[in-house]
């Protein structure tokens, strides 16, 4: 009953950030264009997974989470040099929101910026308010 209790107080928020994220990001569509939507997306993607992340392995700490986010975010964006997910993403609207269409270098640094805000997060929540330095993987 405790380690339920545990997992809940981890994947509800998880849960909710998830929802928080797909909302940012299409506030941030509908609010803006060019660069600043393309990137503030691209950091939000990677909150995303890093979100996913969490409500699949809630005990994960959050530089691992940042790490396999952006891993993971980084794997889609080099997959799409391919241009695999252009082609799929012109027949499905879905496998375009998940995968992309093209290759783009600066995104890579977006993603870094989006696992390392949700990280720092992470951690700030998880310590009651305050992050403290140092700490473990």
């Amino acid at each position: 009953m405790n380690d339920l209790r545990k997992a809940l107080t981890v994947r509800l928020p998880a849960a909710v950030a998830v929802l928080l994220t797909v909302a940012a990001g299409l506030g941030v569509r509908a609010a803006t264009d060019g660069d600043p939507a393309k990137y503030a997306g691209d950091a939000l993607y990677t909150v995303l997974v890093y979100a996913l992340a969490v409500l699949v392995a809630p005990r994960v700490r959050p530089v691992r989470a940042a790490l396999v986010a952006a891993g993971v975010s980084w794997a889609v964006e080099l997959f799409q040099a391919t241009g695999l997910p252009d082609a799929w993403g012109r027949r499905s609207g879905l496998v375009h929101l998940v995968l992309g269409s093209t290759f783009n270098p600066p995104d890579l640094f977006w993603y870094l910026v989006g696992g390392a805000g949700a990280a720092l997060l992470h951690r700030v929540l998880r310590s009651g308010g305050t992050a403290a330095p140092g700490g473990t993987i």
